[in-house]
């Protein structure tokens, strides 16, 4: 249990970076992303609380709204299938702008959006860009808290800045992830052409010779007859043994290439049972190095 639990990590860390496959994996990246709304919880509390008129309330809660969907939206692709790089910044500034509209309009009370808009620049843009889009996100905020509430702009500066660099952390991660996957379906591309390569010429070894001695032996056994019968009879036999002994070699070859591993078999059923929606629990991989191969292929 103690080798599955790397393992189990793995395999979460792989999923980071991929789209959703399954329900499961669709409420987890959801989970992630809505975990952050909790510093909503003050815009909430201030359009509750009955400050504003009624079109202003109701101006606040379309505002706000807004500002979750597309950032939500953002946040959400990001994870999978990631917007075009003028979609991105282009979201990023209309977050940043109507954040600055709803703080100078409402209060604030809403300066805490600005930890949305340096999330989504740190978790969507490169870490050269995110390096100063982060700190002006917080600049912006601390003007915008001079003409609002200074004392919160404080309070929300050094979170802005923290947070903003973590989930550029994350998204560095993210990307990595990706480049990972990439490369392994590269190298096991590759190892698998290679192994073709490598089985082609086995079989051009062992069958290169048998093929060309039995095309020999056949034109003699036809230049034989009908003259010398005796002789073709020989050369015909000659074939046949030539032949058979070619046909084992193939298929020593072939069992050799298909023997099974008890790694191999064990891993194939842990992807079958997952896809099945059962979490298998395998032992650690047992130790074969003293265990003939036709002991192991049993097993």
């Amino acid at each position: 249990m103690t080798q599955d639990r790397p393992r189990e990590r793995e395999e979460h860390v792989m999923s980071m970076g991929r789209p959703p496959r399954n329900r499961r994996e669709l409420l987890r990246k959801l989970v992630w992303i809505g975990v952050w709304l909790v510093f909503l919880s003050s815009p909430v509390q201030d359009l509750a609380a009955g400050r504003h008129t009624p079109t202003g309330t109701a101006a606040g809660w379309l505002g706000l709204a807004t500002f979750v969907g597309a950032y939500t939206a953002l946040v959400f692709r990001n994870m999978g299938r990631p917007f075009a790089r003028t979609v991105v910044v282009a979201l990023i500034c209309f977050l940043a702008v109507l954040a600055i509209v709803l703080c100078l309009t409402l209060g604030g009370a809403w300066l805490g959006l600005f930890c949305y808009v340096s999330v989504a620049c740190g978790a969507t843009l490169s870490v050269r860009t995110a390096y100063w889009a982060i700190p002006a996100t917080a600049a912006v905020m601390m003007l915008v808290g001079w003409r609002t509430d200074i004392e919160v702009a404080e309070n929300l500066v050094l979170l802005v800045l923290l947070i903003g660099f973590a989930m550029s952390g994350v998204g560095q991660l993210v990307r990595t992830t990706v480049e990972l996957r990439q490369a392994r379906a590269t190298v096991a591309q590759l190892a698998a052409n290679e192994e073709r390569l490598r089985l082609a010429r086995d079989l051009h070894d062992l069958l290169g010779h048998s093929l060309s001695l039995i095309t020999l032996k056949s034109e003699l056994a036809g230049r034989m007859l009908p003259g010398r019968p005796d002789q073709a009879a020989q050369q015909v036999a000659d074939i046949e043994q030539v032949s058979r002994q070619a046909l084992v070699d193939v298929r020593e070859a072939v069992t050799g290439y298909r023997r099974p591993r008890l790694a191999a078999e064990l891993a194939g059923a842990q992807v079958a049972l997952t896809a099945a929606g059962v979490s298998p629990e395998l032992p650690a991989e047992p130790d074969l190095t003293a265990v003939p191969e036709e002991s192991e292929s049993a097993l």
